[in-house]
């Protein structure tokens, strides 16, 4: 299913800049493998829109860069007014919250408490896909799709360079998320599968990526996850079509494993770098009893891709915090929303002050569909808030007496 192209980017001595490719479950996620847990055999649970077919179109969706958003507003409120205690229990309630002060946040969370989060994400949860997936539904893309029912927008997804004149090469489960200030901030994407790790190294040279965050082990509870797309050994090396990877340095922690990897494009001898940061201390059911671990990842993610960027120099001449981050699980929308909802908060919160758990959960479905598969998800982006907040020195103690019992979902 890998195509043989290497896509000629990006050439040594040119400026590296990211341009978008147009214009300018109980998730466990796992469990979302809906051919064997749902038994949806018969196609995804989304119908195309007329026309569609079973053939390739031709025309190319816009990317999130025509998504409506400017640069400056992308995931960022306008916090010219404050709100109450009331007006928060409204605000979570209603798409679009201005956010709340850090105060009236960790208030409005003790006083709603667990069940009144849940019922928050219901109803979010609730809220249909705001796009087409036809793409993601033609049938020679069909079985680049890890799981059936987790298919990625039109509007938003990454396109890859077209090989040989074939629309349907330039199909992969992929879409830009906004981040916090920044436009296509990341890429969500599922877990490579065997047949689509040439497409994966593909995007990655062509968005010029420089990290690539793993939240989810390659194999679960005897379940694989993802394939193996890259060597765990240092001084191991895969070739996935016109692509070369070469493990270098690999440091172990207690709660992920970063990788230096060389990304070689084998048709014109360039390589590049690539960080890979593997989260490894998820619980194969339900969220981490703590946020800790997952804050100090972050954290490093973000170190390491500043480094990373500064070291490129003026040979980089896009967005200054750089290229999108490529995050993925298994389905790319549990674990990879939460990723993203964590960075995008705290990057507002240490901004501004202010905090927007459903807006920009809202924000990010709206171009990765279905991200924050499970209520715990849900819940575990709120107290992982307060718990950067309390290692922050930020606020005093909280009572947060009724959240010690997770949800019995799985989650990936």
């Amino acid at each position: 299913m890998c195509s043989n192209a290497g896509g000629e980017m990006g050439k040594e001595g040119e400026k590296r800049g990211f341009h978008s490719p147009v214009v300018a479950a109980n998730e466990e996620e796992d469990d979302l493998e809906i051919t064997s847990s749902r038994d949806l055999d018969n196609g995804d649970i989304w119908q195309p829109s007329s026309g569609s077919g079973g053939a390739c179109s031709p025309g190319p969706p816009a990317s999130s860069a025509s998504s409506g958003f400017s640069d400056d507003d992308s995931l960022h409120c306008d916090i010219s007014q404050g709100c109450s205690l009331e007006q928060f229990v409204e605000g979570v309630r209603s798409r679009g919250s201005q956010g709340c002060s850090l105060e009236q946040f960790v208030e409005g969370v003790r006083s709603r408490g667990r069940s009144g989060l849940v019922q928050d994400y219901a109803e979010i949860r609730a809220r249909q896909p705001d796009g087409s997936f036809n793409h993601a539904r033609l049938r020679s893309n069909l079985p680049k799709n890890r799981y059936t029912d987790v298919l990625c927008y039109d509007h938003s997804r990454v396109l890859l360079s077209q090989i040989d004149g074939d629309p349907c090469s330039d199909y992969i489960n992929a879409n830009f998320v906004d981040g916090y200030k920044q436009k296509n901030a990341f890429i969500s994407t599922q877990g490579p599968l065997p047949k689509t790790t040439c497409d994966f190294w593909r995007m990655v040279w062509e968005q010029q990526v420089l990290m690539v965050v793993m939240t989810t082990r390659a194999v679960e509870r005897g379940r694989t996850k993802c394939a193996q797309y890259w060597e765990e050994e240092e001084g191991g090396v895969s070739t996935h079509s016109n692509f070369q990877v070469t493990t270098g340095t690999i440091e172990q922690h207690p709660d992920y494993t970063v990788s230096s990897l060389r990304l070689t494009n084998t048709k014109t001898q360039e390589s590049r770098e690539v960080s890979h940061f593997q989260f490894t201390s998820w619980p194969d059911y339900g969220v981490p009893h703590s946020a800790l671990a997952m804050l100090d990842f972050l954290d490093r993610v973000r170190s390491q891709q500043s480094a990373m960027v500064t070291k490129l120099g003026d040979t980089w001449a896009g967005h200054p915090r750089g290229p999108p981050i490529v995050v993925h699980c298994s389905a790319g929308i549990g674990r990879t929303g939460t990723f993203c909802t964590l960075d995008i908060c705290i990057s507002r919160l240490e901004d501004v002050g202010t905090v927007d758990v459903r807006g920009t959960v809202e924000r990010i479905r709206s171009q990765r569909a279905y991200s924050i598969q499970m209520p715990d998800q849900y819940v575990f982006c709120h107290l992982a808030l307060i718990e950067y907040a309390l290692s922050k020195g930020l606020i005093p103690e909280v009572d947060l007496a009724g959240f010690d019992n997770t949800l019995d979902d799985e989650s990936e």
